[in-house]
Protein backbone atom coordinates (compact mmCIF):
# COMPACT_ATOMS: atom_id res chain seq x y z
CA UNK A 1 0.00 0.00 0.00
CA UNK A 2 1.25 3.48 -0.69
CA UNK A 3 2.24 6.05 1.77
CA UNK A 4 -0.09 8.60 2.23
CA UNK A 5 1.26 11.95 1.54
CA UNK A 6 2.00 14.37 4.52
CA UNK A 7 -1.35 16.37 4.67
CA UNK A 8 -0.71 20.44 2.78
CA UNK A 9 0.40 22.71 5.88
CA UNK A 10 -0.56 26.38 5.39
CA UNK A 11 1.49 29.02 7.39
CA UNK A 12 0.43 32.35 9.00
CA UNK A 13 3.67 34.85 10.09
CA UNK A 14 2.71 37.24 12.73
CA UNK A 15 5.48 39.18 12.99
CA UNK A 16 5.65 40.43 16.58
CA UNK A 17 7.31 43.85 18.08
CA UNK A 18 8.59 46.38 15.85
CA UNK A 19 8.75 43.83 12.75
CA UNK A 20 7.67 43.30 9.38
CA UNK A 21 7.60 40.28 6.91
CA UNK A 22 9.09 40.76 3.78
CA UNK A 23 9.62 38.96 0.20
CA UNK A 24 13.34 39.60 -1.18
CA UNK A 25 13.22 40.73 -4.62
CA UNK A 26 15.71 39.22 -6.59
CA UNK A 27 17.43 41.05 -9.29
CA UNK A 28 18.07 40.53 -12.60
CA UNK A 29 20.90 38.50 -13.48
CA UNK A 30 21.47 40.43 -16.57
CA UNK A 31 23.63 44.05 -16.65
CA UNK A 32 22.70 47.43 -18.26
CA UNK A 33 25.41 46.24 -20.95
CA UNK A 34 23.45 43.30 -21.75
CA UNK A 35 25.65 40.72 -20.15
CA UNK A 36 24.32 38.00 -18.15
CA UNK A 37 26.10 37.50 -14.39
CA UNK A 38 25.74 34.10 -12.88
CA UNK A 39 22.10 33.49 -11.16
CA UNK A 40 22.31 35.53 -8.12
CA UNK A 41 25.62 37.01 -8.79
CA UNK A 42 24.04 40.63 -8.27
CA UNK A 43 22.62 40.07 -5.11
CA UNK A 44 25.45 37.83 -3.34
CA UNK A 45 27.52 41.13 -4.39
CA UNK A 46 24.89 43.87 -3.17
CA UNK A 47 24.78 45.74 0.22
CA UNK A 48 21.42 46.27 0.21
CA UNK A 49 18.07 44.10 -0.83
CA UNK A 50 14.69 45.23 -1.88
CA UNK A 51 11.74 43.18 -0.39
CA UNK A 52 8.56 43.79 -0.49
CA UNK A 53 6.21 44.12 3.11
CA UNK A 54 3.84 41.32 2.90
CA UNK A 55 2.90 41.45 6.69
CA UNK A 56 3.49 44.42 9.60
CA UNK A 57 3.42 44.06 13.32
CA UNK A 58 -0.65 44.86 13.99
CA UNK A 59 -2.53 45.41 17.39
CA UNK A 60 -5.20 43.11 16.75
CA UNK A 61 -4.12 40.96 13.93
CA UNK A 62 -7.55 39.88 12.38
CA UNK A 63 -6.80 39.78 8.77
CA UNK A 64 -4.69 36.85 7.55
CA UNK A 65 -2.46 36.34 4.96
CA UNK A 66 -1.49 32.58 4.63
CA UNK A 67 1.39 31.46 2.67
CA UNK A 68 1.34 27.49 2.01
CA UNK A 69 3.73 25.56 1.19
CA UNK A 70 4.04 26.04 -2.60
CA UNK A 71 4.37 30.00 -2.26
CA UNK A 72 1.34 31.20 -3.25
CA UNK A 73 -0.64 33.12 -0.99
CA UNK A 74 -3.66 34.01 -0.18
CA UNK A 75 -5.73 36.02 2.01
CA UNK A 76 -8.65 35.69 4.53
CA UNK A 77 -10.77 38.78 4.63
CA UNK A 78 -11.84 39.64 7.74
CA UNK A 79 -11.23 43.08 9.98
CA UNK A 80 -7.35 43.92 9.78
CA UNK A 81 -5.92 45.49 13.37
CA UNK A 82 -3.80 48.56 12.85
CA UNK A 83 -0.50 48.81 11.23
CA UNK A 84 2.24 49.45 14.40
CA UNK A 85 5.21 48.75 12.31
CA UNK A 86 4.88 52.09 10.64
CA UNK A 87 5.67 50.59 7.08
CA UNK A 88 2.52 50.17 5.17
CA UNK A 89 1.88 46.60 3.30
CA UNK A 90 2.61 46.19 0.18
CA UNK A 91 5.15 48.78 0.35
CA UNK A 92 9.06 47.88 -0.76
CA UNK A 93 12.16 48.37 1.11
CA UNK A 94 15.74 48.68 1.07
CA UNK A 95 17.62 46.90 4.04
CA UNK A 96 21.06 45.98 4.77
CA UNK A 97 21.75 42.28 3.40
CA UNK A 98 22.93 40.69 6.51
CA UNK A 99 19.37 41.55 8.74
CA UNK A 100 16.78 40.02 9.77
CA UNK A 101 15.88 36.43 9.92
CA UNK A 102 15.47 34.06 7.10
CA UNK A 103 11.90 32.15 7.67
CA UNK A 104 12.91 28.56 7.48
CA UNK A 105 10.76 26.82 5.20
CA UNK A 106 11.23 30.04 2.74
CA UNK A 107 14.46 31.22 2.01
CA UNK A 108 13.03 34.28 -0.11
CA UNK A 109 11.09 35.57 3.38
CA UNK A 110 13.03 37.48 6.15
CA UNK A 111 11.42 39.02 9.46
CA UNK A 112 13.35 42.51 9.65
CA UNK A 113 13.03 44.81 12.76
CA UNK A 114 11.89 48.50 11.37
CA UNK A 115 15.01 49.49 12.52
CA UNK A 116 17.14 47.51 9.26
CA UNK A 117 14.84 49.27 6.89
CA UNK A 118 17.28 52.33 5.27
CA UNK A 119 14.18 53.39 3.05
CA UNK A 120 11.03 53.00 1.45
CA UNK A 121 11.17 52.67 -2.38
CA UNK A 122 8.17 54.50 -4.66
CA UNK A 123 8.22 53.09 -8.05
CA UNK A 124 7.34 56.01 -10.38
CA UNK A 125 6.08 55.10 -14.12
CA UNK A 126 8.69 56.97 -16.37
CA UNK A 127 5.59 58.73 -18.09
CA UNK A 128 4.57 60.17 -14.57
CA UNK A 129 7.83 61.87 -14.66
CA UNK A 130 6.90 64.33 -17.66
Amino acid sequence: EPATPPPRVTRHVRPMGPRILVRVIRSSDQLDSGLYLPKGAKDDAAEALLGEVLEVARTMPETVKYFDDDADERDVDHLEGENVSGIPVNSRVLFTRSCGVAVPWDETLRLLHVRHVLAIVEEIPEERLQ
